[in-house]
């Protein structure tokens, strides 16, 4: 459990988890990849202090895979709270999908590299630097989700090796690396440094980084409207700028 000694800090998550709401509420949450980490660590504290019980399951922020956030509440997978990547929400919302008004950033994220634990670490300092260690790599692994997209919509078309890439790219994730199915693996940094067998390389240059947000809010219909809302505000108070931070992230502290 993270400590503050931050009287203020103290002050502000005390008040959060007195908003009144019923001890027995269970919340249900679809939350993509890249806020996982920091959900983890914060999550057994708030069920702690409040009583409540929330189920998590996953799925990416955007696609046209089946498991997305959004596909998975079009076919009607029961869900309070949705937690993925600003691209993603914005269609939910643009569909009536979410609570009007409930939407709240909660953390920054960006992308970054990694490979096999031991193994040569590239230089990606530059720009070029990047696009050579690309080049000769033989396998890169990558998410579907919002990071893949930019990558290979975006970047290489940009970088002018979309067509080298084409055959050495893998959707399985940047775990893969850690298994020893890929030589390198490219997503959010948060993503990565959970991932055991691999080393963390760093974030990809700043000319051609992206940067992702990260956000939360009520899905349209949920019978635990209060419960949920007090676990969007306990995830997006300075209390949580700690467990944000470890895991790669930058926080959008509520002010």
């Amino acid at each position: 459990m993270i400590r503050y000694t931050s009287t203020r800090v103290a002050l502000a998550l005390v008040a959060v988890l007195a908003l009144p709401v019923a001890s027995y509420a269970q919340v249900k949450v679809i939350i993509s990849g890249g806020f996982t980490a920091a959900y983890k660590e914060l999550l057994p504290e708030f069920e702690h202090s409040t009583g409540m019980r929330v189920e998590t399951t996953s799925g990416g922020s955007v696609g046209t895979g089946p498991n997305t956030v959004g596909n998975q509440l079009r076919r009607g997978v029961p869900a309070d709270v949705v937690i993925l990547a600003r691209e993603g929400l914005k269609e939910l919302i643009a569909e009536k999908r979410i609570v009007a008004g409930t939407d709240v950033d909660l953390a920054r994220s960006i992308i970054g590299m990694n490979v096999r634990a031991g193994a040569a670490r590239p230089d990606i300092s530059t720009v070029e630097a990047f696009k050579q260690a690309l080049l000769r790599a033989k396998s890169v692994a990558m998410s579907s989700s919002t990071s893949g997209v930019y990558l290979t919509t975006t970047l290489f078309p940009k970088l002018g090796i979309a067509k080298e890439m084409e055959g050495k790219i893998s959707f399985a994730g940047a775990a893969a690396v850690g298994k020893g199915e890929a030589e390198i693996g490219l997503q959010q940094v948060s993503e990565l440094l959970p991932i055991a067998g691999a080393d963390f390389v760093g974030p990809i240059p700043a000319e051609i980084q992206y940067v992702t947000t990260y956000a939360a809010a009520v899905v349209a219909g949920s019978k635990q409207i209060d419960a949920s809302k007090k676990l969007i505000a306990v995830l997006s108070s300075e209390h949580a700028a700690a467990a944000i931070k470890k895991s790669g992230m930058e926080p959008n502290v509520s002010k």
